[in-house]
Protein backbone atom coordinates (compact mmCIF):
# COMPACT_ATOMS: atom_id res chain seq x y z
CA UNK A 1 0.00 0.00 0.00
CA UNK A 2 1.30 3.51 -0.47
CA UNK A 3 1.75 5.90 2.36
CA UNK A 4 -0.75 7.78 3.67
CA UNK A 5 -1.30 11.13 5.50
CA UNK A 6 -3.28 10.84 9.11
CA UNK A 7 -6.35 13.05 8.35
CA UNK A 8 -6.04 13.58 4.95
CA UNK A 9 -8.98 13.29 2.64
CA UNK A 10 -9.86 9.69 1.80
CA UNK A 11 -8.26 8.44 -0.69
CA UNK A 12 -5.27 11.08 -0.40
CA UNK A 13 -1.41 9.38 -2.29
CA UNK A 14 0.87 11.30 -1.24
CA UNK A 15 4.86 11.43 -0.18
CA UNK A 16 5.52 9.71 2.87
CA UNK A 17 4.62 11.78 5.98
CA UNK A 18 8.96 12.40 6.92
CA UNK A 19 8.79 14.28 3.36
CA UNK A 20 5.78 16.18 3.91
CA UNK A 21 6.49 17.28 7.70
CA UNK A 22 9.37 19.11 6.39
CA UNK A 23 7.21 21.39 4.47
CA UNK A 24 4.51 22.09 7.42
CA UNK A 25 1.19 21.65 7.85
CA UNK A 26 -0.11 23.94 5.43
CA UNK A 27 1.41 22.37 2.85
CA UNK A 28 0.92 19.02 3.06
CA UNK A 29 -2.62 20.01 3.60
CA UNK A 30 -2.86 21.67 0.17
CA UNK A 31 -1.60 18.69 -1.10
CA UNK A 32 -3.63 16.43 0.53
CA UNK A 33 -6.62 15.91 -2.12
CA UNK A 34 -5.74 13.03 -4.26
CA UNK A 35 -5.45 10.97 -6.36
CA UNK A 36 -3.53 12.48 -8.76
CA UNK A 37 -3.99 12.03 -11.71
CA UNK A 38 -2.62 12.60 -15.64
CA UNK A 39 -3.81 12.29 -19.33
CA UNK A 40 -1.47 12.71 -21.96
CA UNK A 41 -3.69 13.75 -24.92
CA UNK A 42 -7.55 15.46 -24.90
CA UNK A 43 -9.29 13.54 -27.84
CA UNK A 44 -12.49 11.74 -27.11
CA UNK A 45 -10.32 9.19 -25.25
CA UNK A 46 -8.52 11.39 -22.71
CA UNK A 47 -11.72 13.52 -22.06
CA UNK A 48 -13.72 9.94 -21.46
CA UNK A 49 -11.43 8.84 -19.22
CA UNK A 50 -11.40 12.32 -17.59
CA UNK A 51 -14.57 11.69 -16.94
CA UNK A 52 -14.74 7.87 -15.58
CA UNK A 53 -12.12 9.06 -13.60
CA UNK A 54 -13.52 11.73 -11.14
CA UNK A 55 -17.03 9.04 -11.23
CA UNK A 56 -14.49 6.55 -9.85
CA UNK A 57 -11.88 7.57 -7.61
CA UNK A 58 -14.58 10.65 -6.01
CA UNK A 59 -14.44 13.86 -4.84
CA UNK A 60 -11.04 14.41 -3.69
CA UNK A 61 -9.55 13.11 -7.12
CA UNK A 62 -7.52 15.68 -9.00
CA UNK A 63 -7.30 15.22 -12.99
CA UNK A 64 -4.80 16.97 -15.42
CA UNK A 65 -5.09 16.96 -19.10
CA UNK A 66 -1.96 17.60 -21.10
CA UNK A 67 -2.37 18.50 -24.98
CA UNK A 68 0.94 19.03 -27.49
CA UNK A 69 -1.67 21.06 -29.13
CA UNK A 70 -2.87 24.91 -27.77
CA UNK A 71 -6.66 23.18 -28.51
CA UNK A 72 -8.40 20.47 -26.98
CA UNK A 73 -10.96 17.47 -28.33
CA UNK A 74 -8.27 15.80 -31.26
CA UNK A 75 -9.97 13.98 -34.00
CA UNK A 76 -13.09 15.69 -32.92
CA UNK A 77 -12.22 18.85 -34.16
CA UNK A 78 -9.39 17.68 -36.89
CA UNK A 79 -10.38 15.08 -37.78
CA UNK A 80 -14.51 15.26 -38.63
CA UNK A 81 -15.49 16.24 -41.89
CA UNK A 82 -16.45 19.67 -42.08
CA UNK A 83 -19.61 18.65 -43.55
CA UNK A 84 -20.31 16.33 -40.83
CA UNK A 85 -21.66 18.79 -37.91
CA UNK A 86 -23.85 16.11 -36.23
CA UNK A 87 -20.80 14.17 -35.71
CA UNK A 88 -18.29 16.83 -34.92
CA UNK A 89 -20.91 18.12 -32.12
CA UNK A 90 -18.83 15.76 -29.82
CA UNK A 91 -17.27 18.27 -28.63
CA UNK A 92 -20.50 19.90 -27.61
CA UNK A 93 -21.35 16.71 -25.05
CA UNK A 94 -18.29 17.16 -23.70
CA UNK A 95 -19.30 20.74 -22.19
CA UNK A 96 -22.83 20.35 -21.42
CA UNK A 97 -23.80 16.62 -20.50
CA UNK A 98 -24.56 16.56 -16.65
CA UNK A 99 -22.37 14.68 -14.38
CA UNK A 100 -23.26 11.12 -14.24
CA UNK A 101 -25.22 10.81 -17.40
CA UNK A 102 -22.88 9.39 -19.18
CA UNK A 103 -21.52 6.54 -16.56
CA UNK A 104 -25.28 5.89 -15.36
CA UNK A 105 -26.22 4.13 -18.68
CA UNK A 106 -26.98 0.97 -18.41
CA UNK A 107 -24.88 -1.18 -20.88
CA UNK A 108 -27.23 -2.43 -23.03
CA UNK A 109 -28.48 1.53 -23.22
CA UNK A 110 -24.71 2.34 -23.96
CA UNK A 111 -24.30 -0.21 -26.90
CA UNK A 112 -27.18 0.85 -28.51
CA UNK A 113 -27.42 4.73 -28.43
CA UNK A 114 -23.00 5.16 -29.02
CA UNK A 115 -23.67 6.13 -32.95
CA UNK A 116 -26.45 8.35 -31.52
CA UNK A 117 -24.30 9.47 -28.45
CA UNK A 118 -21.72 10.53 -31.24
CA UNK A 119 -23.97 12.74 -33.21
CA UNK A 120 -25.95 14.31 -30.71
CA UNK A 121 -25.59 17.75 -29.92
CA UNK A 122 -24.45 16.92 -26.99
CA UNK A 123 -20.58 16.07 -27.38
CA UNK A 124 -18.19 18.93 -28.08
CA UNK A 125 -20.30 20.56 -24.96
CA UNK A 126 -19.85 17.91 -22.28
CA UNK A 127 -16.10 17.77 -22.85
CA UNK A 128 -16.12 21.73 -21.88
CA UNK A 129 -18.43 21.35 -19.03
CA UNK A 130 -16.21 18.35 -17.86
CA UNK A 131 -12.94 21.03 -18.29
CA UNK A 132 -14.87 23.27 -16.30
CA UNK A 133 -14.54 21.05 -13.56
CA UNK A 134 -12.83 22.47 -10.57
CA UNK A 135 -10.86 18.69 -10.09
CA UNK A 136 -9.38 19.19 -13.94
CA UNK A 137 -6.90 21.30 -15.37
CA UNK A 138 -5.97 21.65 -18.72
CA UNK A 139 -2.64 22.43 -19.97
CA UNK A 140 -2.61 22.86 -23.84
CA UNK A 141 0.85 23.80 -25.97
CA UNK A 142 2.39 21.54 -23.89
CA UNK A 143 4.16 18.42 -25.71
CA UNK A 144 5.75 15.54 -23.97
CA UNK A 145 8.92 14.89 -25.23
CA UNK A 146 9.73 18.09 -25.99
CA UNK A 147 8.41 20.09 -23.03
CA UNK A 148 9.45 17.76 -20.36
CA UNK A 149 9.74 13.93 -20.52
CA UNK A 150 7.59 10.84 -19.65
CA UNK A 151 9.60 10.23 -16.38
CA UNK A 152 9.63 13.79 -15.07
CA UNK A 153 5.75 13.89 -16.01
CA UNK A 154 5.04 11.03 -13.75
CA UNK A 155 6.49 12.07 -10.69
CA UNK A 156 4.35 14.84 -10.39
CA UNK A 157 1.11 12.13 -10.47
CA UNK A 158 -0.31 8.60 -8.47
CA UNK A 159 -0.89 7.54 -12.47
CA UNK A 160 -0.60 8.66 -15.68
CA UNK A 161 -2.92 7.60 -18.66
CA UNK A 162 -1.91 7.81 -22.18
CA UNK A 163 -4.58 8.58 -24.94
CA UNK A 164 -2.55 10.60 -27.48
CA UNK A 165 -4.10 9.01 -30.40
CA UNK A 166 -2.44 8.35 -33.76
CA UNK A 167 -0.67 10.74 -35.60
CA UNK A 168 1.30 8.34 -37.95
CA UNK A 169 -0.23 6.24 -40.92
CA UNK A 170 0.38 2.79 -42.85
CA UNK A 171 2.69 2.80 -45.53
CA UNK A 172 1.70 1.32 -49.22
CA UNK A 173 4.73 0.11 -49.68
CA UNK A 174 5.53 0.68 -53.39
CA UNK A 175 7.39 2.06 -55.14
CA UNK A 176 6.67 5.51 -55.94
CA UNK A 177 5.38 6.33 -52.16
CA UNK A 178 7.43 9.41 -51.35
CA UNK A 179 7.26 11.22 -54.55
CA UNK A 180 5.96 14.41 -54.68
CA UNK A 181 1.98 14.95 -54.50
CA UNK A 182 1.62 11.50 -52.43
CA UNK A 183 -0.03 12.23 -48.77
CA UNK A 184 -1.31 10.23 -46.46
CA UNK A 185 -5.41 11.03 -46.12
CA UNK A 186 -4.97 11.99 -42.50
CA UNK A 187 -2.36 14.81 -43.51
CA UNK A 188 -5.27 15.95 -45.96
CA UNK A 189 -7.85 15.56 -43.54
CA UNK A 190 -5.92 18.02 -41.05
CA UNK A 191 -4.73 20.04 -43.91
CA UNK A 192 -8.67 21.20 -44.79
CA UNK A 193 -9.64 20.88 -40.69
CA UNK A 194 -7.20 23.65 -39.72
CA UNK A 195 -4.12 21.56 -38.05
CA UNK A 196 -1.23 24.02 -37.14
CA UNK A 197 1.23 21.19 -38.50
CA UNK A 198 -0.31 21.28 -41.83
CA UNK A 199 -1.59 24.25 -42.55
CA UNK A 200 1.27 24.58 -45.01
CA UNK A 201 0.88 21.09 -46.98
CA UNK A 202 1.70 22.00 -50.56
CA UNK A 203 -1.72 20.99 -52.08
CA UNK A 204 -2.25 22.74 -55.37
CA UNK A 205 -6.04 21.71 -56.66
CA UNK A 206 -5.68 23.68 -59.58
CA UNK A 207 -2.99 21.88 -61.08
CA UNK A 208 -4.66 18.42 -60.27
CA UNK A 209 -7.21 17.17 -62.81
CA UNK A 210 -7.31 13.34 -61.17
CA UNK A 211 -7.11 11.77 -57.32
CA UNK A 212 -6.27 8.46 -56.43
CA UNK A 213 -7.14 7.54 -53.29
CA UNK A 214 -5.99 3.89 -51.68
CA UNK A 215 -8.36 2.61 -49.55
CA UNK A 216 -12.09 2.14 -49.10
CA UNK A 217 -13.01 3.08 -45.60
CA UNK A 218 -15.39 6.40 -43.99
CA UNK A 219 -11.86 8.50 -44.27
CA UNK A 220 -11.30 7.88 -48.22
CA UNK A 221 -15.12 8.81 -48.74
CA UNK A 222 -14.73 11.79 -46.75
CA UNK A 223 -11.60 12.66 -49.21
CA UNK A 224 -13.94 12.12 -52.06
CA UNK A 225 -16.42 13.84 -50.72
CA UNK A 226 -14.58 17.05 -49.86
CA UNK A 227 -13.00 17.02 -53.59
CA UNK A 228 -15.98 16.61 -55.53
CA UNK A 229 -18.59 18.61 -53.54
CA UNK A 230 -19.27 22.37 -54.66
CA UNK A 231 -16.88 24.69 -52.89
CA UNK A 232 -20.19 27.00 -51.98
CA UNK A 233 -21.32 24.17 -50.39
CA UNK A 234 -18.32 23.44 -47.96
CA UNK A 235 -18.06 27.52 -47.75
CA UNK A 236 -21.05 27.56 -45.05
CA UNK A 237 -19.50 24.38 -42.87
CA UNK A 238 -16.26 25.24 -40.16
CA UNK A 239 -13.70 24.00 -42.85
CA UNK A 240 -10.42 26.15 -42.86
CA UNK A 241 -10.45 29.52 -45.50
CA UNK A 242 -7.02 27.74 -47.20
CA UNK A 243 -9.03 24.72 -48.13
CA UNK A 244 -11.60 26.35 -49.55
CA UNK A 245 -9.59 28.25 -51.93
CA UNK A 246 -7.98 25.42 -53.50
CA UNK A 247 -11.35 24.19 -53.77
CA UNK A 248 -12.90 27.11 -55.72
CA UNK A 249 -9.82 26.91 -57.85
CA UNK A 250 -9.88 23.14 -58.25
CA UNK A 251 -9.17 21.23 -61.81
CA UNK A 252 -10.18 18.19 -60.21
CA UNK A 253 -12.05 16.32 -62.88
CA UNK A 254 -12.06 12.23 -61.60
CA UNK A 255 -11.62 10.96 -58.53
CA UNK A 256 -10.72 7.22 -58.31
CA UNK A 257 -11.46 4.95 -54.78
CA UNK A 258 -9.04 1.90 -54.75
CA UNK A 259 -9.55 -1.33 -52.75
CA UNK A 260 -7.65 -4.63 -52.67
CA UNK A 261 -11.10 -6.32 -52.21
CA UNK A 262 -14.95 -6.37 -53.42
CA UNK A 263 -17.53 -4.32 -52.55
CA UNK A 264 -18.35 -6.86 -50.08
CA UNK A 265 -15.84 -6.16 -48.43
CA UNK A 266 -15.61 -2.23 -48.61
CA UNK A 267 -15.65 -0.49 -45.27
CA UNK A 268 -17.50 2.51 -45.44
CA UNK A 269 -20.88 3.00 -43.75
CA UNK A 270 -24.19 2.64 -45.54
CA UNK A 271 -24.43 6.41 -44.70
CA UNK A 272 -21.44 8.11 -45.78
CA UNK A 273 -21.63 5.55 -48.93
CA UNK A 274 -25.19 7.16 -50.41
CA UNK A 275 -24.12 10.29 -49.45
CA UNK A 276 -21.03 10.27 -51.89
CA UNK A 277 -23.06 8.48 -54.27
CA UNK A 278 -25.67 11.17 -54.28
CA UNK A 279 -23.47 13.71 -55.03
CA UNK A 280 -24.50 16.69 -57.89
CA UNK A 281 -23.03 16.65 -60.87
CA UNK A 282 -21.22 13.44 -60.06
CA UNK A 283 -20.91 10.03 -62.36
CA UNK A 284 -20.13 6.64 -60.86
CA UNK A 285 -17.85 4.54 -62.83
CA UNK A 286 -17.65 0.68 -61.48
CA UNK A 287 -16.97 -2.66 -63.27
CA UNK A 288 -19.92 -5.02 -63.34
CA UNK A 289 -17.68 -8.17 -63.04
CA UNK A 290 -16.47 -7.30 -59.18
CA UNK A 291 -20.19 -7.64 -58.18
CA UNK A 292 -20.45 -11.26 -59.53
CA UNK A 293 -20.49 -12.57 -55.87
CA UNK A 294 -19.00 -16.29 -54.82
CA UNK A 295 -20.11 -18.46 -52.32
CA UNK A 296 -18.06 -17.01 -49.82
CA UNK A 297 -19.04 -13.38 -50.15
CA UNK A 298 -22.62 -14.21 -50.25
CA UNK A 299 -21.86 -15.83 -46.82
CA UNK A 300 -20.16 -12.81 -45.46
CA UNK A 301 -23.62 -10.43 -46.33
CA UNK A 302 -25.34 -13.31 -44.83
CA UNK A 303 -23.44 -13.16 -41.62
CA UNK A 304 -22.70 -9.12 -41.85
CA UNK A 305 -26.33 -6.43 -42.34
CA UNK A 306 -24.16 -4.36 -43.35
CA UNK A 307 -22.21 -5.82 -45.73
CA UNK A 308 -25.27 -6.67 -47.26
CA UNK A 309 -26.59 -2.74 -47.22
CA UNK A 310 -23.49 -1.45 -48.67
CA UNK A 311 -23.43 -3.98 -51.49
CA UNK A 312 -27.19 -3.37 -52.22
CA UNK A 313 -26.30 0.30 -52.11
CA UNK A 314 -23.45 -0.21 -54.98
CA UNK A 315 -25.36 -2.35 -56.90
CA UNK A 316 -28.21 0.46 -56.61
CA UNK A 317 -25.87 2.92 -57.83
CA UNK A 318 -24.16 0.53 -61.06
CA UNK A 319 -28.21 -0.07 -62.15
CA UNK A 320 -28.99 3.44 -61.85
CA UNK A 321 -26.34 5.71 -63.63
CA UNK A 322 -26.69 9.09 -63.60
CA UNK A 323 -24.36 11.84 -65.34
CA UNK A 324 -22.28 14.74 -64.42
CA UNK A 325 -19.41 16.87 -65.60
CA UNK A 326 -17.08 14.81 -62.29
CA UNK A 327 -16.47 11.39 -61.97
CA UNK A 328 -16.01 8.69 -58.94
CA UNK A 329 -14.64 5.88 -60.13
CA UNK A 330 -14.34 3.01 -57.65
CA UNK A 331 -11.86 0.57 -58.36
CA UNK A 332 -12.52 -3.02 -56.22
CA UNK A 333 -9.99 -5.51 -56.79
CA UNK A 334 -7.04 -3.44 -57.60
CA UNK A 335 -3.95 -3.03 -55.49
CA UNK A 336 -1.59 -0.23 -55.68
CA UNK A 337 1.70 -1.38 -57.30
CA UNK A 338 3.77 1.62 -57.79
CA UNK A 339 3.94 5.33 -58.03
CA UNK A 340 4.97 6.58 -61.54
CA UNK A 341 6.07 10.39 -61.41
CA UNK A 342 6.59 12.71 -64.33
CA UNK A 343 8.94 15.98 -64.13
CA UNK A 344 9.51 14.43 -59.91
CA UNK A 345 5.83 14.14 -59.13
CA UNK A 346 2.69 11.72 -59.05
CA UNK A 347 1.76 11.26 -62.27
CA UNK A 348 -0.09 7.67 -63.00
CA UNK A 349 -0.39 4.73 -60.20
CA UNK A 350 0.14 1.56 -61.49
CA UNK A 351 -2.82 -1.15 -60.07
CA UNK A 352 -2.33 -4.75 -59.96
CA UNK A 353 -5.63 -6.87 -60.23
CA UNK A 354 -6.44 -8.85 -58.00
CA UNK A 355 -8.65 -11.91 -56.48
CA UNK A 356 -9.79 -13.09 -53.27
CA UNK A 357 -9.17 -16.72 -51.67
CA UNK A 358 -11.03 -17.94 -48.84
CA UNK A 359 -9.23 -18.18 -45.80
CA UNK A 360 -11.03 -20.58 -43.52
CA UNK A 361 -13.82 -20.34 -41.48
CA UNK A 362 -14.53 -17.21 -39.35
CA UNK A 363 -11.37 -15.82 -41.39
CA UNK A 364 -11.67 -12.90 -44.00
CA UNK A 365 -10.61 -13.40 -47.07
CA UNK A 366 -7.26 -12.62 -48.74
CA UNK A 367 -6.84 -10.37 -51.95
CA UNK A 368 -3.84 -12.46 -53.95
CA UNK A 369 -2.23 -10.51 -56.77
CA UNK A 370 -2.93 -11.92 -60.48
CA UNK A 371 0.32 -10.83 -62.21
CA UNK A 372 -2.16 -8.62 -64.15
CA UNK A 373 -1.84 -4.54 -64.24
CA UNK A 374 -3.07 -1.07 -65.98
CA UNK A 375 -2.58 2.03 -65.09
CA UNK A 376 -4.64 5.38 -64.00
CA UNK A 377 -3.92 8.70 -64.00
CA UNK A 378 -2.84 10.39 -60.47
CA UNK A 379 -1.75 14.12 -60.28
CA UNK A 380 -2.82 13.47 -56.41
CA UNK A 381 -2.48 10.41 -54.51
CA UNK A 382 -4.08 9.93 -51.08
CA UNK A 383 -3.34 6.82 -48.73
CA UNK A 384 -6.37 6.12 -46.32
CA UNK A 385 -5.14 2.50 -45.30
CA UNK A 386 -5.06 3.18 -41.53
CA UNK A 387 -3.69 5.63 -38.85
CA UNK A 388 -0.98 4.11 -36.77
CA UNK A 389 0.61 5.82 -33.47
CA UNK A 390 4.19 6.49 -32.38
CA UNK A 391 6.01 4.93 -29.44
CA UNK A 392 7.34 7.15 -26.54
CA UNK A 393 10.80 6.89 -25.04
CA UNK A 394 10.70 4.26 -21.99
CA UNK A 395 7.58 2.72 -22.61
CA UNK A 396 7.24 -0.33 -24.57
CA UNK A 397 5.84 -0.38 -27.83
CA UNK A 398 4.13 -3.01 -30.96
CA UNK A 399 5.57 -1.54 -34.13
CA UNK A 400 3.58 -3.72 -35.83
CA UNK A 401 0.19 -3.01 -34.69
CA UNK A 402 0.92 0.65 -33.51
CA UNK A 403 -0.21 0.17 -29.62
CA UNK A 404 1.20 0.24 -26.40
CA UNK A 405 1.10 -3.89 -25.00
CA UNK A 406 -1.36 -3.48 -22.15
CA UNK A 407 -3.82 -6.03 -20.34
CA UNK A 408 -7.25 -4.04 -20.04
CA UNK A 409 -5.68 -0.81 -20.14
CA UNK A 410 -2.06 -1.31 -18.01
CA UNK A 411 0.73 -0.83 -19.80
CA UNK A 412 2.93 -3.46 -19.99
CA UNK A 413 7.23 -3.27 -19.15
CA UNK A 414 9.47 -2.96 -21.91
CA UNK A 415 10.33 -6.35 -21.14
CA UNK A 416 6.78 -8.12 -20.86
CA UNK A 417 7.00 -9.29 -17.90
CA UNK A 418 4.91 -7.43 -15.21
CA UNK A 419 3.03 -3.78 -15.56
CA UNK A 420 4.49 -0.49 -15.47
CA UNK A 421 3.01 1.08 -11.89
CA UNK A 422 0.63 4.04 -12.25
CA UNK A 423 1.01 4.10 -16.21
CA UNK A 424 -2.05 3.23 -18.39
CA UNK A 425 -3.81 3.74 -21.44
CA UNK A 426 -6.62 4.28 -23.57
CA UNK A 427 -8.12 5.16 -27.07
CA UNK A 428 -6.45 4.24 -30.32
CA UNK A 429 -2.99 3.94 -28.22
CA UNK A 430 -4.43 1.19 -26.20
CA UNK A 431 -6.49 -1.08 -29.29
CA UNK A 432 -5.32 0.34 -32.36
CA UNK A 433 -7.08 2.86 -34.73
CA UNK A 434 -10.85 1.14 -35.10
CA UNK A 435 -14.12 2.20 -33.99
CA UNK A 436 -16.11 5.34 -33.57
CA UNK A 437 -15.86 8.06 -31.29
CA UNK A 438 -18.53 6.79 -28.47
CA UNK A 439 -15.85 3.18 -28.60
CA UNK A 440 -13.79 5.54 -26.84
CA UNK A 441 -16.14 5.96 -23.69
CA UNK A 442 -16.35 1.70 -22.96
CA UNK A 443 -12.80 1.83 -23.62
CA UNK A 444 -12.24 4.52 -21.04
CA UNK A 445 -14.54 2.71 -18.94
CA UNK A 446 -12.24 -0.27 -18.93
CA UNK A 447 -9.26 1.21 -18.28
CA UNK A 448 -10.71 3.30 -15.30
CA UNK A 449 -11.94 -0.14 -13.91
CA UNK A 450 -8.52 -1.36 -14.37
CA UNK A 451 -7.30 1.50 -12.42
CA UNK A 452 -9.50 1.28 -9.58
CA UNK A 453 -8.48 -2.72 -8.97
CA UNK A 454 -4.96 -1.99 -9.57
CA UNK A 455 -4.95 1.40 -7.30
CA UNK A 456 -2.64 -0.56 -4.40
CA UNK A 457 0.25 0.10 -7.62
CA UNK A 458 0.01 3.41 -8.11
CA UNK A 459 3.04 5.38 -7.68
CA UNK A 460 3.65 7.96 -4.85
CA UNK A 461 3.99 11.32 -6.14
CA UNK A 462 7.53 11.73 -5.87
CA UNK A 463 7.39 15.63 -7.03
CA UNK A 464 7.62 18.11 -3.97
CA UNK A 465 4.32 19.73 -5.40
CA UNK A 466 1.59 17.03 -6.63
CA UNK A 467 -0.26 17.36 -9.72
CA UNK A 468 -1.31 20.81 -11.55
CA UNK A 469 0.65 22.85 -8.56
CA UNK A 470 3.70 21.09 -9.36
CA UNK A 471 3.59 20.40 -13.06
CA UNK A 472 2.49 24.41 -13.47
CA UNK A 473 6.22 25.69 -11.77
CA UNK A 474 8.07 22.79 -13.53
CA UNK A 475 6.97 24.19 -16.96
CA UNK A 476 6.73 28.00 -16.17
CA UNK A 477 10.61 27.60 -14.95
CA UNK A 478 11.17 26.32 -18.79
CA UNK A 479 9.54 29.02 -20.21
CA UNK A 480 6.95 27.06 -21.90
CA UNK A 481 3.27 29.44 -22.46
CA UNK A 482 0.52 26.55 -20.92
CA UNK A 483 -2.46 27.45 -22.66
CA UNK A 484 -5.09 26.62 -19.92
CA UNK A 485 -9.22 25.98 -20.67
CA UNK A 486 -10.05 30.21 -20.26
CA UNK A 487 -6.85 30.62 -22.60
CA UNK A 488 -8.71 27.97 -25.08
CA UNK A 489 -11.99 29.36 -24.81
CA UNK A 490 -10.62 32.75 -25.69
CA UNK A 491 -9.33 31.61 -29.17
CA UNK A 492 -12.50 29.10 -29.42
CA UNK A 493 -14.58 32.95 -29.31
CA UNK A 494 -12.37 34.03 -31.92
CA UNK A 495 -12.90 31.59 -34.58
CA UNK A 496 -16.30 31.70 -33.75
CA UNK A 497 -16.40 35.51 -34.19
CA UNK A 498 -14.53 35.50 -37.53
CA UNK A 499 -16.75 32.96 -38.67
CA UNK A 500 -20.07 34.86 -38.32
CA UNK A 501 -18.56 37.25 -40.31
CA UNK A 502 -18.06 35.27 -42.77
CA UNK A 503 -21.80 33.54 -42.34
CA UNK A 504 -19.83 30.18 -41.11
CA UNK A 505 -19.95 28.59 -37.36
CA UNK A 506 -16.51 29.56 -37.31
CA UNK A 507 -13.33 30.51 -38.88
CA UNK A 508 -9.97 27.86 -37.00
CA UNK A 509 -7.16 29.66 -36.23
CA UNK A 510 -3.89 27.67 -37.92
CA UNK A 511 -1.29 29.73 -36.37
CA UNK A 512 0.00 28.32 -33.09
CA UNK A 513 1.51 31.83 -32.58
CA UNK A 514 -1.65 33.52 -33.02
CA UNK A 515 -3.30 31.15 -30.58
CA UNK A 516 -1.20 31.75 -27.85
CA UNK A 517 -0.89 35.62 -27.98
CA UNK A 518 -5.00 35.35 -27.81
CA UNK A 519 -4.83 33.17 -24.56
CA UNK A 520 -1.80 34.94 -23.04
CA UNK A 521 -4.84 38.07 -23.52
CA UNK A 522 -7.51 36.26 -21.94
Amino acid sequence: MLPRIVGAAAGGLLRPAGALAARGFAAAAAAAAGPHFCIVGSGPAGFYTADKLLKKFGEDARVDIVEALPTPFGLVRSGVAPDHADTKNVINQFTALAPGDVSNMSSSLLTASLFRFCCSQNVINQFTALAQDPRISFFGNVRVGRDLSLDELRSYYNAVVLSYGAESDRKLSCPGEDLPGVYSAREFVWWYNGHPAYRDLPIDLSRTHSVAIAGLGNVAVDCARVLLKSPDDLAKTDICSHAVEQLRKSAVREVHLLGRRGPVQAAFTPKELRELLSLEGVQIKMDPEVFKVSPACEAEMKATRMKKRVFDILSKALAEPKQGDKSLYLHFLRSPAEVIGKDGHAAEVKLEKTRLEPAGEGKDQKALGTGEFETIPADLVLKSIGFKSVGIPGVAFDSRRGVIPNQAGQVYTEDGSSFEPGLYVCGWLKRGPSGIIGTNLVDAEQTVDTMASTKDSFRPVEAQQPGAAGLRQLLNERGVQVVDFKGWQAVDAEEVRRGAAQGKPRDKLTSVDEMLQIAAAA
